[in-house]
């Protein structure tokens, strides 16, 4: 977490007023490379050029401009968007409590911690507690960095959560996209239909994010690692890429034998454990049957 606080205001449902401090509650880990020069490793740097008489331009003579087209523009300065833009607020007012499994993932962006600021546990504590219970999402509208978003609040790591949301203007509907209609008129056979369901259901597992990394920054990163040791850097050859099925009931079949071959494989112990599982039993036996064999000699 953040060691200081991204922002701090209220948030406030009803006349319940709850002093609050807002932590980023995720890590980028984008990598992010520097333009250089192949022949001597200078780093590149970028000017501003008119595009009209080639003359580098000074930032202070530099204004936004919307375009109309290719080549028209509605200038803007500074000083009218500066008029426009939302004035800061320290308040996160809740609009509405709704349900969270009306809310779909699309509309998420950034997620942040909320948490209590000096003197404000209990009303923190009493927020929480009743999202909790009644399992309500708050939806509210902030000013973060003199930008309105549409933000959910919810209970997360027993804490709660703030998720900044794109407006409903912003989404793309799938209807309007090429292709959605051409996939309704081709609907799967029974056959199709039952395969694909049991390779779904042989795929089902918990969600654990543990499991899935990203393959391709540890990859990057071991490579510049090795480089900056001075290390040769020798390129692994490709696994060929698996034929194409043209017929999709044999795709499925054949994802399936896959599918199971593999759970096979991980559930089945190695074959070491196995060979100790054995031995292991036979020295469990041997005491008894030697046992047995003294008190026959007895008798």
């Amino acid at each position: 977490m953040a060691s200081r606080p991204i922002w701090s205001g209220s948030i406030s449902f009803g006349l319940v007023n709850v002093p609050v401090r807002l932590y980023s509650a995720t890590s980028h880990k984008e990598l992010r490379f520097h333009m250089l020069h192949d022949e001597d490793g200078g780093r590149i740097r970028e000017k501003r050029v008119c595009s009209i008489d080639g003359n580098e331009v000074p930032y202070e003579h530099i204004i936004k401009g919307y375009p109309l087209s290719k080549h028209e523009y509605v200038p803007i300065v500074k000083e009218e968007l500066a008029e426009l833009t939302p004035k800061s607020s320290k308040s996160i007012d809740i609009e509405d409590f709704v349900e969270l499994r009306e809310i779909d993932p699309i509309f998420y962006d950034n997620t942040y911690f909320l948490l209590p600021d000096r003197g404000a546990a209990k009303a923190y504590g009493l927020l929480l507690a009743a999202v909790e219970k009644t399992k309500r999402v708050g939806i509210a509208k902030v000013v973060l960095r003199t930008k309105q978003y549409l933000c959910a609040l919810r209970p997360l790591d027993g804490a709660l959560a703030l998720s900044t949301m794109h407006w409903a203007d912003e989404l793309v509907s799938a209807k309007d996209l090429e292709g959605v209609a051409e996939a309704e008129h081709h609907k799967p056979t029974e056959r199709e239909l039952s395969m694909a369901t049991k390779l779904v259901e042989s795929l089902a597992a918990k969600f654990e994010p543990d499991r899935y990394r990203d393959e391709y920054r540890e990859k990057v990163l071991e490579l510049i690692e090795k480089k900056a040791r001075g290390e040769k850097v020798v390129r692994e050859e490709e696994e060929p890429a698996p034929t194409p099925t043209r017929d999709l009931a044999d795709a499925l079949a054949a994802s399936l034998k896959h599918v199971g071959a593999r759970r096979r494989s991980a559930n089945e112990p190695p074959a070491h454990a196995a060979h100790e599982e054995v031995h292991g039993e036979r020295r469990h036996r041997r005491p008894a049957a030697a046992r047995r064999k003294r008190a026959s000699t007895k008798r």
